[in-house]
């Protein structure tokens, strides 16, 4: 895929993303409303979506176990240099640690990733292993992590905030809806077609909305490049630098990994780091001005790489 071949894939994400920021600078749409077009993204229509198209798709393809395990392999290579970096730089406490693994490793699958999918190739079903990878692997470490530090008793031990927190990850409208996909179509159960044409209707509303929701985010709360340390530079390069060309050699170097499944874990990799990091600082009370930068600033600057990521990918 050419300079302007990708560039062109990426119009109508630049148009959904770019309508956002302005309207937020500019007042039309204030900037708080993000928070109700994200929740509409998060948990109606991208479940809706994901439903269908898992429902529908050919699940030893969806699959690819090889993919799975060498991105799996990549995650883990990183958590590992992440951490021992945040330890060399005088981090011992574990919020603090896991706040850094989770910025530097996790991605933005829900509104990110799954909005340039469904752009760039028409489909975002090859991100639901990786999603369900975050969220049942890397998201139990981190909050694992979080809850070992957590000082004081009022919510009872770590092992039941634990248990908890692990609920409430497996319970999101996201991960609901792909377990139903797949349980369905593994018991041949035949969904009515209204059904599933209602939901991809609703569907097909999930990438536009949720581009133009974080535009209004980022419109509304500015880009201060002057304040940024060295520690977020860190984590930003390798977040959106490092991590994909990690995932790039472990996966096709070393795990065989070739053609579509090695521009789609590239690509889910150059993705930003999710928004839910600064949820997680606030909860946690670790890092919420580095937490709030990071996000903002790899989501921006991913943006700006896409088209040099699909063309080296797809090149």
């Amino acid at each position: 895929m050419g300079g302007a071949a990708a560039l062109e894939k990426l119009v109508p994400v630049l148009l959904a993303f770019g309508g956002g920021v302005l309207l937020a600078r500019r007042k039309v749409v204030p900037a708080e409303a993000s928070k109700v077009f994200s929740d509409y993204a998060f948990l109606f229509a991208m479940p809706c979506y994901l439903f269908g198209n898992i429902y529908a798709s050919d699940l030893a393809a969806l699959f690819n176990w090889r993919a799975i395990a060498g991105y799996a392999a990549a995650a883990a290579v990183a958590v590992a240099v992440v951490a021992v970096a945040a330890v060399a730089r005088g981090r011992r406490e574990p919020r603090a640690v896991a706040l850094r693994v989770m910025a530097g490793v996790q991605v933005n699958t829900a509104y990110f990733a799954v909005p340039v999918f469904i752009t760039v190739f028409g489909t975002a079903a090859p991100i639901f292993p990786i999603l369900l990878f975050q969220v049942c692997v890397l998201s139990l470490v981190v909050i694992a992590l979080m809850e070992l530090g957590r000082a004081g008793p009022a919510e009872g031990g770590p092992g039941r905030r634990l248990s908890r927190a692990v609920g409430a990850s497996l319970a999101t409208p996201l991960v609901l809806a792909c377990n139903a996909g797949i349980l369905l179509n593994l018991l041949s159960v035949r969904v009515p077609a209204v059904a599933l044409d209602g939901a991809a209707f609703v569907g097909n509303s999930a990438s536009p909305v949720a581009l133009f929701a974080l535009g209004l985010h980022l419109g509304g709360v500015g880009l201060h490049l002057r304040g940024t340390t060295r520690e977020e530079l860190a984590l930003i390069g390798f977040k959106c630098l490092a991590f994909p060309l990690l995932t790039w050699a472990v996966c096709g170097l070393l795990f065989g990994v070739r053609g579509d499944w090695l521009a789609y874990l590239v690509l889910i990799a150059a993705m930003p780091t999710p928004q839910n990091l600064f949820i997680f600082a606030q909860r946690y009370d670790v890092g919420v001005d580095l937490s709030a930068s990071v996000v903002i600033k790899t989501s921006l600057l991913s943006l700006v790489l896409l088209p040099l990521w699909l063309q080296t990918v797809a090149g």
